[in-house]
């Protein structure tokens, strides 16, 4: 095979056993990889419960990885999330992808509970596992820091849970490199459940490529689309000032959640943005393997810099004005290895019920205690609808199927709300990401306070990211390149003659085997929704913008029609005619 190794490893942590999977090369062309592979190998165990030893937790590399061609250094991290109940994946950055690859394997299929804590350690020579009982209570840095003292291991990429995951946090992250988490939805905690500590991945094997020459030419395109591109290579864009290159915008065009959505608008906002953390720690750039964008900061004494989400959401969201105090938030919950963003809107959530201001201290305090389970720790670590329904205000949890929203306020940009609710993760801005035509306008520009037209949108973009997921390239490289300058690459890499709308189709059968795999487990239309807040509440007008709350009827129609168009019943269930369609059982 070109692109793929044709080998996934398969590992019963129960007995501490392994052995190959090698599935034929078809199921390879008609899933890609990442997302979708694994969504593929998870189908037929999606029914139990996350926690159950036989559910496997999948981590799936893409024919990209490990080749030429640009950001191809991602992966996808899937299970069943213990936040929500729903499909629970991951698109993360880092190495492993590419060792992995370079160790033999396009995947790892986890199944089982460890005994007691144990690491994996994987290179193109055999795989082994470690005791791993002394990484317990340890910080990801000090386990990442041992994990590449052990020997062969120096230049090995590593993945591992923190203190989050050991005491039940179901917002618990997985961490790869010390920098990069599988983040949302409470992976960290998967993992916790079959007892391993870690992943240690090394090797130097070489993926075949098809044409060498063809995936240069697919590379340099895809070069000049993004040196072209303002919002990724510009002078205020997120090659220089990394994902905080957002705030400023989701500040001027007040959509930016504040005091737990009930604003959209913080007053302190203009000394909080990414050029103020850049003057304070004098920061420079890093990435992931095989990309040249380089959106991470880290300053100069090695603080590393918020993402925008967690830049808005320990300020804006809790009213916090203390620019230390934002880095220090986001340093406890790396260190853990917990979701800022669940994190955030939780003690935004906490703040409401208890109608308090949250100082910094308040707010560094209550982090520490959910990662050691203590005082009121324990409850935060279950997330804000947990915690609102408990109080018996579920209202108050700014979540879609459980999981927190992130740093757009729906308000602002109302296709954000239709994405919201049909997104398979839950409140989750990435499954269809229309902030990229609402707001940075791309690839064109559409009116961000109208609903009307959105659902053909959102359904396309779901599908297109689901193929994005799927190469496991980066989306923000969507913002310049297309899927016709990845097909390009992806024919290149592996021989097959596709196109952008093939791969669109691909993308649509990836999207809607989630909508089965949620709906066998109860998901619904009901579901498919966000707070009543957002219809009832305006947000934070200016003279000139007027953020009106969402009108509730136009909601349901434009949910209907998302229905419509992507074959799901009335109620937001797979039709059989659908599933045919798209050979899928039903």
């Amino acid at each position: 095979m070109h692109g793929w190794c044709g080998k996934i490893l398969r590992v019963n942590l129960s007995d501490q056993t392994t052995d190959e999977l090698r599935l034929d090369p078809q199921i390879y062309a008609r899933n890609l990889g990442g997302k979708g592979l694994a969504g593929e190998l998870l189908f037929e165990h999606f029914q139990r419960r996350w926690d159950d030893p036989l559910l496997p937790l999948v981590l799936m590399t893409g024919p990209l990885n490990n080749t030429a061609s640009p950001t191809s250094g991602r992966m996808t991290v899937m299970s069943r999330s213990p936040l929500t109940g729903a499909v629970c994946d991951a698109s993360v950055g880092g190495k492993m992808g590419t060792l992995l690859k370079r160790a033999g394997y396009d995947g790892i299929i986890l199944s089982g509970k460890s005994p007691d804590w144990c690491g994996l350690n994987i290179c193109d020579h055999g795989v082994s596992f470690t005791d791993a009982r002394q990484l317990c209570g340890l910080e990801t840095s000090a386990i990442h820091h041992r994990l590449q003292a052990a020997p062969g291991m120096e230049k090995g990429a590593h993945a591992m849970i923190g203190p989050a995951a050991e005491q039940g946090v179901r917002f618990a992250a997985i961490v790869f490199d010390g920098h990069y988490f599988a983040g949302r939805g409470g992976l960290g905690l998967v993992m916790a459940a079959k007892k391993l500590k870690h992943i240690s991945v090394v090797g130097n094997q070489k993926t075949a490529i098809f044409d060498q020459t063809e995936l240069q030419a697919a590379q340099e395109e895809i070069y000049r689309l993004v040196a072209a591109s303002p919002i990724l290579t510009g002078d205020l864009g997120i090659s220089n000032y990394g994902t905080g290159a957002l705030y400023d915008l989701m500040r001027s065009r007040r959509m930016m959640p504040t005091a737990n959505f009930r604003q959209t608008w913080f007053e302190h906002s203009a000394a909080m943005n990414a050029s103020a953390y850049k003057k304070r720690y004098k920061t420079k750039k890093f990435g992931c393997a095989g990309c040249h964008i380089l959106c991470k900061k880290v300053g100069i004494k090695g603080e590393i810099i918020p993402e925008f989400e967690t830049m808005s959401h320990f300020s804006a969201l809790i009213g916090n004005s203390n620019l230390e105090a934002v880095v220090e938030a986001n340093r406890i919950c790396n260190e853990a290895g917990m979701d800022t963003i669940s994190a955030g809107v939780t003690l935004a959530t906490y703040a409401e019920l208890s109608d308090q201001q949250l100082t910094p201290d308040k707010m560094l305090d209550l982090l520490a205690d959910i990662t050691t389970g203590r005082g009121e720790g324990g409850a935060l670590g279950q997330g804000a609808l947990r915690l609102a329904t408990k109080a018996g205000r579920p209202e108050l949890a700014m979540v879609s199927k459980g999981l927190e929203f992130p740093a757009y306020d729906p308000r602002g940009a109302q296709g954000m709300a239709l994405a919201y609710a049909t997104s398979t993760r839950g409140g989750c801005h990435l499954r269809a990401y229309p902030i990229s035509h609402e707001i940075l306008r791309k690839p064109v520009a559409t009116d961000r306070f109208a609903l009307s037209g959105k659902a053909r949108i959102i359904k396309i973009s779901e599908d297109m990211n689901a193929v994005v997921d799927s190469l496991t390239a980066c989306k923000f490289l969507f913002f310049a390149a297309s899927l016709e300058e990845y097909a390009r690459a992806l024919n290149a890499v592996t021989g097959l003659q596709t196109s952008a709308q093939q791969l669109l189709a691909t993308g649509e059968r990836i999207y809607y085997r989630e909508r089965i795999m949620n709906a066998r487990n109860g998901f619904a239309a009901s579901d498919d929704d966000i707070p009543a807040r957002f219809f009832a509440e305006s947000g934070s007008s200016s003279a000139t913008i007027q953020v009106a709350p969402l009108d509730r009827q136009e909601f349901l129609q434009e949910r209907a029609a998302y229905y419509r168009i992507r074959g799901l019943d009335e109620n937001g269930l797979p039709t059989a005619e659908k599933c045919a369609a798209l050979e899928l059982p039903c």
